[in-house]
């Protein structure tokens, strides 16, 4: 009888936990706009899994915000590949990790020289986007977050290390996010090791050295994580089955929009939630998940390949130029099909503000790593629908108290011609 009862009970976590979650409200929202292109994958959701979150935010009279969410089609066991998101909680982990440090002299904008000490591991000494020609932590982050560079992600996990990142997030309240690997090809082994490091002064001094790292922790691969009916493996030979990424990074949505919240608004989250930082950190990540590659001297972005609305997928469209009084602090990501964003929208002029994050799986063919991917006809249509469905809705929804958003508000700078060549083929 007892057993009966333990099984039943597993049953029923396990019942509750694969539940959809899907509101009324912004349902209703959605199919309000017509666009046909929006309907066609609204009423397909197995083919495009899509998600979506809506986060309405709501101020009192002392200019304290509320959250309320409103989901759509929502599952934390539907899998989609994470991609670039993965970059938003490293960049946060790798600011808390130099404030742990207590070294001096050693802070975001210090260099800091990556070494090998492993197979298959690379080496960064140079970085000839930056100012200084060096790499550092401050250069990484402004890369991941303007254009969502690759290797400045490589470079914050092998900061970090692999077992940091999963402790301290799953400590946190994630308990169901998985950081295992670089955006490099590598073994299951070698992405837990992690590089030797070494931060030094402008005279090229010692200030810290941080040895190769090794995550002895074990991960939980119970649930099965398979998309597509083929791919193409590394040899680009056809593999009629599903691709696995059973031990791939695994990132839900709920949490990732949970994460952006933590850093946009650290008073309204638990403190267990709270990343460690300071003033200046959140004044840096602001700028940078907001700010324009246009806007931006180093790294010096060629703009017609990365123009202002290149990752705010909600305002993207067309390539058209972002709206002068709206900014967007956001992560993207797409990779496999997937195309992800998880966003804070503010209008300044409008006094209006809101969350909104969203992923969908675009792969008519099924066939994964072949990139024939929909990202272009599909993709990015819906999710700009998607957000200026919801940026419309907001614009005329009335508040009882108009939000005070002065405190996101950020002078940024303007782009100084000096005649460098300006970066067109980055790695993201």
């Amino acid at each position: 009888m007892r057993k009966l009862l333990v099984s039943l009970l597993l049953l029923n976590i396990h019942t509750v936990k694969a539940q959809v979650k899907t509101d009324s409200l912004l349902k209703d929202i959605l199919f309000r706009n017509k666009d046909s292109l929006l309907q066609t994958v609204l009423n397909n959701p197995e083919e495009y899994r899509y998600q979506i979150i809506y986060t309405q935010i709501n101020r009192d009279q002392h200019n304290k915000p509320s959250f309320k969410n409103y989901y759509f089609n929502v599952d934390k066991d539907r899998y989609f590949n994470p991609a670039s998101v993965v970059k938003m909680p490293l960049a946060f982990l790798s600011l808390e990790k130099l404030n742990k440090l207590h070294q001096p002299g050693v802070d975001l904008y210090t260099t800091m020289l990556t070494d090998s000490g492993w197979s298959n591991q690379t080496i960064a000494h140079t970085d000839s986007t930056a100012e200084t020609g060096k790499p550092s932590i401050a250069q990484y982050i402004r890369k991941a977050f303007l254009i969502s560079d690759n290797d400045a992600y490589n470079r914050m996990y092998e900061f970090i290390g692999q077992q940091t990142i999963n402790r301290r997030l799953h400590e946190m309240g994630y308990p169901y996010i998985r950081i295992t690997r670089r955006f490099r090809k590598m073994t299951m082994d070698e992405n837990r090791h992690t590089n030797p490091i070494r931060f030094t002064d402008a005279k090229g001094t010692l200030l810290y050295g941080q040895p190769m790292a090794f995550n002895h922790d074990s991960f939980d691969f119970s649930h099965i994580n398979k998309m597509g009916h083929a791919y193409l493996d590394a040899n680009d030979s056809l593999i009629n089955e599903p691709i696995d990424f059973t031990k791939a990074n695994n990132f839900s949505l709920e949490d990732m929009r949970s994460i952006l919240q933590s850093v946009i608004f650290p008073q309204s989250v638990p403190s267990k939630q709270r990343f460690n930082l300071t003033k200046k950190n959140y004044d840096f990540l602001y700028r940078f998940l907001s700010q324009y590659p246009s806007e931006t001297n180093y790294p010096k972005y060629d703009t017609s390949v990365y123009y202002d609305s290149y990752v705010k997928f909600f305002f993207r469209g067309n390539k058209q130029p972002m709206p002068s009084y709206v900014r967007v602090f956001n992560k993207v990501g797409w990779a496999y099909g997937c195309l992800t964003d998880i966003s804070y929208v503010v209008d300044f002029k409008h006094k209006t503000e809101f969350m909104l994050a969203a992923t969908i799986y675009t792969n008519k063919d099924g066939v994964l790593n072949d990139n024939k991917y929909e990202y272009e006809t599909v993709g990015w249509p819906f999710l700009y629908q998607v957000g200026q469905t919801i940026y419309q809705y907001e614009l005329g929804r009335r508040k009882k108290y108009l939000p005070d958003l002065s405190g996101f508000k950020i002078a940024y700078k303007k782009r100084v011609e000096d005649g460098r060549p300006a970066v067109k083929d980055a790695d993201n």
